[in-house]
């Protein structure tokens, strides 16, 4: 049955994926359970909840880092969802694309918070405020991430190992976190 229904040219919904294909960055048509859409799909929900831990710091924290971070996570899943054959047209593109200074970043603020030496005994128990159950959520979506990165190359994607490395350090970040906003209640 068809919807003789005329298309909104500018709806959201474009119908090219009703029969379950999406399109990779230059226009390769993929199955939406394909390893590279989950990846994205995975990097996307942890912008979502850091976007939701951003939404529960304490008032006057402020929300640049974590901002800075979703920003750079929408870089990521630009790369990510680049065809391996289109790996040279995307890095030779002027599409953003993380280095070794976004990653510098992350290690300084996670030295930051190790130098003031967050208290923690033993494995974490989410729940102790708001904020680092919200932490915490992101840091557990971080390493589905970080998984799903992982699997792509078994399935011929190469993922530039300064991306692993940038999406370890996030949950790293976002573990130490959570442990300061547990004092806070303590406090």
């Amino acid at each position: 049955m068809s919807d003789a229904r005329p298309r909104n040219p500018r709806s959201i919904a474009t119908r090219t994926g009703d029969l379950g294909t999406t399109s990779l960055l230059f226009g390769q048509r993929v199955a939406k359970d394909h390893p590279q859409i989950e990846a994205v799909g995975t990097l996307d929900e942890l912008n979502v909840a850091i976007g939701f831990a951003k939404t529960t710091r304490p008032p006057g924290a402020s929300a640049e880092a974590f901002e800075r971070i979703q920003k750079e996570l929408i870089t990521l899943m630009g790369e990510i969802t680049c065809a391996e054959s289109d790996t040279d047209r995307y890095l030779n593109s002027k599409f953003a694309k993380l280095d070794e200074a976004e990653l510098n970043v992350i290690d300084d603020a996670v030295a930051v918070i190790e130098a003031r030496q967050p208290k923690f005994d033993g494995w974490a128990t989410p729940g102790a405020t708001l904020h680092s159950a919200a932490l915490e959520l992101a840091r557990t979506t971080a390493r589905r991430a970080e998984r799903r990165l992982v699997g792509l190359a078994a399935h011929g994607k190469t993922v530039r190992p300064v991306l692993m490395q940038y999406i370890n350090r996030v949950s790293d970040l976002l573990w130490l976190l959570a442990r300061e906003a547990e004092q806070l209640k303590t406090e």
